[in-house]
């Protein structure tokens, strides 16, 4: 989080544009951070939620419609930060009005530490599970959790002080990736091997107990990407503008990067359900696989990437409500409350959360894409755009209605398809760029 990451001219830093001489980022940067964002001990754990619910083949089905759906929604947003060089805090501002703005920023900054916290915790009990195959060691009491999540809140808090390009850049792609890749390599053909053991027509045929429909594991499938949502454009605006007729890096970087990572994990996440031993969890089953604690401990170290892009991200937004503070200021205080509260909170069911999440999103985002998403130049002000705050409520009900009454449909794609199209249809009139405006949304796709 350097200053050169940002232009250090304006007082408000996340509500300006970045300007190109400051976007260094190709399309294989984008792709190796979206990959290994994508990547983690999470997703294969909901993938590990699927298999009872729905059986294995529509699970795999889920997974696969879910990503592509949800890495596309990525990936059409990463190119409007791309092309606008805003970030996520600009898109709400020039959206929803800068008064009304604040809201959604509030709560991406309330979602992004929970998500940290998560990953702290997540990486912390890998770590515990490591000692004690390993070594013999009970890390499980008081001073366990307290090594563990101060081990990793260090390192989180040492990855803040540097530069952001840089860890994506000189880090990320040249050498967490392809130990990354290695390690899912390694567990898949562990996996494989003990599935092709036990009968593969078997397991593709298992039924599911009815706990959920097809649309519904979807939606669960489709709710991790949105949680990243509100941070792709706070990297998207470091990429190179695309030229006049190409789709542009950031697009297909994200695109490709995160749909490979979230199928690989949500698969293997089912591969490593179908083959433990019932009530084994996820960690220890990846444990005793052959070669499975080094491979454990590569996923934990790429999990890191995950809590930083999420600190990171929030930064960005609080700055943008407090500019006063640097980025880097409000980078190491966030970190500083998600270590505190990832050694005072359990651990809570994933699905709620996530669904929570995507009902608050799914909306703010449909009405940002129909708005902005076709290459409309933008200004910024002060005033409240009711139409959109109306439209992206009206998406928040719909979302929970469909939940209620008809989960058979999912509430994602609707709730996205609604906000989307009305979006489009009341955005009224261009409005005219100015010395207040912001730089021109141009569309090359």
């Amino acid at each position: 989080m350097a200053p050169h990451t940002l232009s250090s001219s304006p007082a408000n830093e996340a509500l300006t544009p970045l300007p190109d001489g400051e976007r260094v980022f190709r399309w294989h940067d984008h792709l190796s951070l979206w990959f290994s964002l994508g990547v983690g001990l999470l997703v294969m754990q909901i993938g590990a939620y699927l298999v009872p619910a729905v059986g294995t083949r529509d699970a795999a089905i889920a997974i696969l419609l879910g990503s592509f759906v949800g890495a596309g929604l990525l990936a059409w947003t990463a190119r409007l930060g791309c092309q606008s060089g805003l970030a996520s805090a600009g898109l709400m501002h020039a959206t929803y009005g800068s008064a009304f703005a604040r809201l959604p920023v509030l709560l991406n900054i309330v979602q992004l530490i929970g998500w940290t916290t998560f990953e702290l915790v997540v990486m912390r009990e890998g770590t515990q599970a490591i000692a004690q195959q390993a070594f013999g060691i009970d890390l499980s009491g008081g001073g366990g959790v307290l090594f563990g999540t101060l081990l990793w809140g260090a390192v989180l808090l040492a990855l803040l002080t540097g530069s952001m390009v840089t860890l994506v850049r000189r880090f990320v792609a040249r050498f967490g990736l392809p130990l990354v890749v290695g390690s899912l390599l390694w567990l898949t053909w562990q996996f494989g091997s003990r599935l092709s053991a036990q009968g593969f027509d078997g397991f593709w045929s298992r039924p599911g107990n009815g706990q959920m429909g097809l649309f519904s594991a979807m939606d669960l499938v489709i709710a991790m990407p949105v949680s990243w949502l509100p941070l792709v454009a706070d990297y998207a605006r470091h990429g190179r503008r695309a030229q006049p007729g190409r789709i542009g890096g950031a697009f297909a970087g994200t695109w490709l990067g995160y749909a490979l990572a979230n199928i690989w994990c949500y698969a293997l996440g089912v591969m490593v359900v179908s083959t433990a031993e019932p009530g084994t969890s996820l960690v220890t089953a990846l444990l005793v696989a052959q070669g499975g604690l080094i491979a454990l401990g590569l996923i934990l170290i790429d999990e890191l990437d995950n809590a930083y892009g999420d600190v990171y991200s929030g930064s960005v937004s609080a700055h943008s409500l407090r500019p006063r503070w640097s980025v880097r200021h409000w980078g190491l205080l966030l970190a500083a409350v998600c270590i505190a509260l990832a050694m005072v909170l359990p651990m809570h069911t994933l699905e709620p959360f996530l669904l929570m999440l995507s009902s608050v999103f799914v909306p703010l985002y449909g009405v940002i894409l129909g708005r902005l998403g076709s290459g409309t130049a933008v200004a910024m002000d002060r005033r409240v755009v009711w139409r959109a705050a109306a439209l992206w409520l009206l998406g928040i009900a719909t979302y929970h209605a469909l939940a209620q009454w008809a989960p058979q449909f999912g509430s994602a794609l609707p709730t996205l398809a609604l906000t989307f199209v009305l979006a489009r249809l009341t955005r009224g009139a261009r409005p005219q760029t100015g010395a207040g405006s912001l730089a021109p949304v141009q569309s090359h796709g």
